[in-house]
């Protein structure tokens, strides 16, 4: 296994920028006293604290990158509300959630508009961190391996001849915010699939995340797997000692493989 484990923090829309930089302290804190040197962390807040959450980082030097949860794949323009890949370039941003379920399912987010997104974080040199993964119809009815290389595959094709990394998280609907967690036996088939799926692109070397209610006492036997690459993680990311503690078992877990 090559690839240093990733974990990113998802933190939705959870805290202003006072308890984003409270939190993002504690993080700091914590990792003095826990394994860390085997993974990469990222930490991806809501827009309005990323120069808080980046000043920290910085000032303290702590060992964590910052992300954002999401972008527009416009430059610019007459569009209110929307923030351009140009601008988080500017504020040290190195990684986007691209096409998160909740991005696809509460606000239209297609597949175009996830390929396209995808293309304006290569072209600023930031990673894209490209969410594919099936919701339980999709899973019960037996389609989830067609759906999920369906996803991934009209964004790779999209990506053809653009340089610059990827990541794909691999994030099952009906795992997310649910408290259910996919087997150890249903993530290694999906990842699978995903590594076999980059490989026919010329990606075959991507992280590959998985997201879905990851938590403390599930994360050593899931990073375990051979083609997880490390974790989105959402609701265990929103408390400093359980993000620490995910942060550490992988760190320890990765330490062992090598």
């Amino acid at each position: 296994m090559n690839r240093r484990p990733l974990i990113i923090a998802n933190w939705k829309m959870h805290f202003d920028f006072v308890e984003a930089i409270h939190l993002v302290q504690q993080i700091g804190v914590l990792l003095r006293s826990k394994s860390h040197d085997n993974v990469d962390i990222v930490v991806a807040p809501p827009f309005v604290d990323i120069r808080s959450v980046a000043s920290v980082i910085e000032a303290d030097r702590l060992p964590l990158a910052v992300g954002a949860q999401h972008v527009n794949a416009l430059e610019s323009g007459a569009y209110t509300g929307e923030v351009s890949a140009s601008m988080l370039r500017r504020l040290m941003v190195k990684f986007v959630l691209v096409g998160h379920s909740e991005r696809r399912t509460l606000f239209s987010m297609t597949g175009d508009i996830v390929a396209e997104t995808a293309a304006a974080c290569l072209r600023h040199g930031i990673t894209p961190v490209v969410c594919v993964g099936e919701n339980s119809d999709e899973r019960e009815g037996g389609t989830h391996r067609e759906f999920v290389e369906q996803q991934l595959t009209e964004t790779l094709r999209f990506l053809e001849g653009l340089a610059g990394s990827i990541v794909v998280a691999y994030e099952p609907l009906w795992a997310i915010g649910t408290g259910k967690v996919a087997s150890t036996g249903e993530v290694d088939e999906m990842s699978k699939l995903i590594r076999a799926t980059l490989a026919q692109h010329q990606r075959g070397e991507s992280h590959i995340l998985y997201g879905g209610s990851v938590k403390t006492d599930n994360a050593a036997e899931l990073i375990t797997i051979a083609d997880i690459d490390g974790f989105l993680i959402g609701g265990a990311s929103l408390k400093a000692e359980s993000f620490v503690e995910i942060v550490s078992q992988s760190s320890d877990c990765y330490g062992k493989k090598r």
